[in-house]
Parts: structure tokens; C-alpha cells; sequence
């Protein structure tokens, strides 16, 4: 895949288990200079050498998107995740400094943090969100994003946005297969705010 460059995003995480598979994948891929969305347990995968991640993020020509919810962020970010004078933005930009990785840090008040300063705090989403699957969907949503050609950062806060707003369509009772097919009343959305 990685010869064909037209394949040139990539989600690795979501129900992978294999963690010296999800390394050496990882590191591949980031060698190629591809974009890659690093969810789940491609995460859990570098939480005994996160070095050997933030190196190749830091030297890959391709963006990189961490989407760590807070239990992967301590395990990949412990120094960080334990120091009580910061908050959940100025940890998250210190998690993308130091990873060299735009660093979406899941959650009620997801931040969204590249390696040059630059943050945001996603406005959209529900309790709902807070079910299993629905990180792989935006782990998806965000590399299409990239796929398209949009830079990082704003692929990453475009996915959370649209992730969020989606489910906001969807209401009560929302399970991670219901977020796709909501995708395009969002898209419906954003046009109709376009043309004002």
C-alpha cells in the first residue's frame, strides 16, 4: 500500500491489538511521509517507548494526528498528565510539542493542540459520545479530512467539529454505526451556512 500513493491517510488503532504490529506499521508509515491518524491501541502500542512515536512524528513529512482519550493520554504523556498546574489545553499543547503530533485529547471538552502553539476547543457533541466505537469514527472522519488534502491541524478540528455536530443530529439512544449516516446533514449544514 504504502508503493501506491494514492494511499495517502491512514487510521491505525481500532481494534488492532497487535502491538508490535501496530509499531513497526506506525513507523512505516510515518517513514513514508503518509498521514496517519494514530487512535486506540496504536497509541496503547508506544505507552512502554512513546520516544521511539514522538521521533518519528517529529521526522515524518506527513501530518500526524494523536486522538488519545485521558487514559491513553497519561499512558503516553505520564510526566505530562501528572503535573497538577496544567490544564487540559496546556497539557494537550505540551503533549503536541512534545510529540510533534497535532494531539486531539478526547473528551467532554475535547482540545485539539498542533506542535506550534495553536489550539482549540471543540463547541459540539453530546453525552451520547461516550460509547464504544465512536473514536474510531472520528479517527475516520478526520483522516478523510486529511486524505482531501486539508493541513493537520484543521483537518483535526474539522473531524472533532463534525464528529460532534453529527451526533448532535442524531439525539438519544446514539450507538458509533449512527455517526456516518449523519455526516451528510452535516455537510447540508455547512452549506446552507456557506451560502448565508
Amino acid at each position: 500500500m504504502l508503493a501506491d500513493a494514492r494511499f495517502n491517510a491512514f487510521v491505525l488503532g481500532p481494534g488492532f491489538g497487535d502491538v508490535e504490529r501496530a509499531r513497526a506499521f506506525a513507523t512505516m508509515i510515518l517513514h513514508a511521509g503518509r498521514h496517519l491518524v494514530l487512535d486506540a491501541d496504536g497509541i496503547s502500542a508506544f505507552a512502554q517507548e512513546p520516544d521511539r512515536l514522538f521521533t518519528a512524528c517529529h521526522a515524518s513529512e506527513g501530518g500526524v494526528v494523536l486522538t488519545p482519550h485521558a487514559g491513553e493520554f497519561k499512558r503516553l504523556f505520564p510526566d505530562i498528565a501528572a503535573d497538577p498546574s496544567l490544564s487540559k489545553l496546556d497539557a494537550a499543547r505540551a503533549a503536541s510539542r512534545t510529540s510533534g503530533a497535532v494531539v486531539v485529547s478526547k473528551g467532554a471538552d475535547t482540545v485539539i493542540a498542533a506542535p506550534d502553539g495553536r489550539a482549540a476547543i471543540n463547541a459540539t457533541g453530546t453525552p451520547w459520545l461516550a460509547t464504544a466505537g465512536t473514536g474510531d469514527v472520528l479517527a475516520g472522519i478526520v483522516a478523510a479530512q486529511l486524505a482531501q488534502g486539508t493541513p493537520t491541524f484543521e483537518a483535526a478540528c474539522a473531524g472533532v467539529w463534525m464528529h460532534g455536530r453529527a451526533a448532535e443530529l442524531f439525539g438519544p439512544g446514539l450507538i458509533s454505526e449512527d455517526l456516518p449516516q449523519m455526516l451528510s446533514r452535516v455537510h447540508t449544514e455547512l452549506d446552507a451556512l456557506r451560502r448565508g
